[in-house]
């Protein structure tokens, strides 16, 4: 199981399903984090904490430990 915090510069996956025993599912779903939807990862920080994340035409960057509940495929 794959997770969107093991992405790649550039790379483009699709979301299966968000851990939603995590305490920052909800407000992952509520910016559009959910299933189905298209992500990429945009950048990294210097130490690769927090990452930069595209959804939906937004740029979002997320801690690592947030973008660990986020299961891609």
């Amino acid at each position: 199981m794959k997770t969107a915090a093991e992405l790649k510069c550039g790379e483009k996956v699709t979301i299966n399903e968000v851990d939603i025993q995590h305490p920052s599912a909800k407000r992952l779903m509520e910016v559009g984090f959910t299933p189905g939807q298209e992500i990429e990862l945009v950048s990294k920080s210097v130490f690769n904490d927090p990452i930069a994340l595209s959804v939906r035409g937004t740029v979002i960057a997320l801690r690592k430990s947030d973008a660990d509940c986020i299961i891609i495929s």
